[in-house]
């Protein structure tokens, strides 16, 4: 009784949230003209950068057009690259010779997820927490290139409570000790620390450096955090451990040779996962050499299109876990802006798509597919599935919270599929802030080893409050 209590309190307390900023807003807009939503295109900054102290104010950029162009930008985690049309969501200026650059987000999500009742429990449950990152970033010639510098923090040490919120069918790292079954664990304080160095040899040709940390290394597509496709979505993928979990990696070390729509790049790394106590710089059971490596080639025919495939060989990735894990990832991307120009000539629709393939081979071959898809429309409407086919491991038919067996083998059990369906809507309530009341639905199709201990379709649900820094 007492939980559905706290559980009814927590979706009030949201949904009068929501409504206080409906009602704010509304009464703002009775009295003015409205406040313009500002999503950016991804524009080419190496070419603004190189007149940067002739500019005053904020910039206004043109979009990108081609890889080259918009591999410049460095919008995204580590080295990965959107379709170039991407829009993106950030604040930016000048100073002198820098160029600067401000994007983050936060998530405020009250999650209920139900399961059958086993003699151990019901799985699944409730929580208030809060998912976030903020990435500052400066650009600026230097020499024959451009340099820039970026970093990404994560309050979610903080905002999660016991290293992880409930999330059906999740596994991989560890909280206190124990395999996490069941639950998401939170990122890092320090998500990225890292500098890249960009030479265009010629028009068509860009040789890039990146050196981080901690960073992303050269494996999978943007992970689901920093997507456009993934955006409004506040809970991980189901396949996140065999797609982009190695988008926060130590001593990471890359070299990138693009020409015209194709791009190869090369990555050494340590691969061990980062550890339990995430306010840590450098936390790592296994000590920080670089031990592990993954070559990755991107493919970008135009302005929309965008794919790529990897292969990576990772050393002792689990905690815990001393074994050599191979992986291969493949995707495409699709975005397509559409719709009438607002004040800034910015689309006011956007369509924004993933298609990923992950695998990992140290227990078994473990593939998991992902597909998402994200409309914006009328400017500050969004709607957005993902749809995923994850493998799973015995692993899950442990208890949750306790040690794992002395004789315990983990090896593949099964699929599940999990469909998701969700909508929020903008609001500027801020200068530079907009807030995004939503929700979305989760339903689960379990695999025949684990019905008897999930049911054969679990559910979730999530409300959410979704703040972001917009221009």
């Amino acid at each position: 009784m007492l939980s559905r209590t706290t559980s009814a309190l927590r979706w009030t307390g949201l949904l009068l949230l929501s409504a206080a900023i409906t009602a704010q807003t509304s009464s703002s807009q009775e009295n003015k003209p409205p406040a313009e939503h500002h999503d950016h295109d991804m524009h080419d900054m190496s070419t603004m950068s190189m007149d940067m102290p002739g500019m005053q104010g904020m910039m206004q950029m043109r979009q990108a057009t081609n890889l080259i162009e918009s591999q410049l930008n460095h919008l995204s985690s580590g080295t990965t690259s959107e379709p170039a049309s991407t829009p993106m969501y950030m604040l930016m200026g000048h100073h002198g010779a820098w160029m600067w650059m401000l994007h983050g987000e936060a998530f405020v999500t009250d999650i209920q997820q139900q399961a059958a009742q086993t003699p151990e429990g019901r799985r699944g449950g409730d929580k208030l927490f809060s998912t976030n990152w903020v990435m500052p970033m400066a650009m600026r010639r230097l020499g024959p290139g451009q340099l820039t510098l970026r970093t990404m923090f994560s309050l979610e040490p903080a905002t999660i409570t016991a290293r992880q919120y409930p999330l059906l069918f999740q596994q991989g790292e560890t909280a206190f000790g124990k395999p996490i079954i069941d639950g998401q664990h939170p990122h890092n304080f320090f998500m990225e620390v890292a500098a890249l160095y960009d030479i265009k040899l010629s028009e068509r040709t860009l040789l890039s450096f990146y050196v981080a940390p901690i960073g992303d290394p050269a494996i999978g597509p943007s992970a689901y955090p920093h997507r456009m496709s993934a955006s409004e979505n506040p809970l991980a993928a189901l396949g996140h451990h065999q797609e982009d979990s190695t988008h926060i990696a130590y001593n990471v070390i890359t070299t990138g040779l693009t020409w015209r729509w194709a791009r190869i790049e090369g990555s050494g790394f340590h691969g061990g996962e980062p550890g339990e106590d995430r306010w840590q710089f450098q936390p790592s059971e296994n000590g920080l050499a670089i031990d592990s490596y993954s070559t990755r080639i991107t493919i970008a025919p135009n302005a929309n299109w965008s794919g790529q495939y990897s292969i990576a060989h990772i050393a002792n990735p689990e905690p815990g876990a001393h074994e050599t894990q191979q992986r291969q990832t493949a995707s495409i991307m699709y975005n397509r802006p559409f719709g009438p120009r607002d004040a800034n000539e910015l689309s006011t629709g956007n369509w924004s798509n993933t298609l990923v393939w992950g695998r990992t081979s140290s227990h078994g071959k473990l593939n998991s597919y992902l597909a998402e898809s994200l409309l914006k429309f009328a400017n500050k409407n969004y709607v957005w599935t993902r749809i995923e086919n994850a493998a799973r491991t015995n692993q899950l038919l442990l208890t949750p919270g306790k040690p794992v067996p002395p004789d315990f083998e983990e090896e593949p059990i099964g699929h599940v599929a999990a469909f998701s369906f969700g909508y929020d809507r903008d609001f500027r309530i801020g200068r530079h802030i907009t807030a995004a009341p939503g929700a979305q639905f989760t339903t689960y199709n379990t695999p025949q080893a684990l019905q008897t201990t999930y049911g054969d379709h679990p559910w979730g649900v999530a409300a959410f409050l979704r703040f972001r820094i917009a221009q």
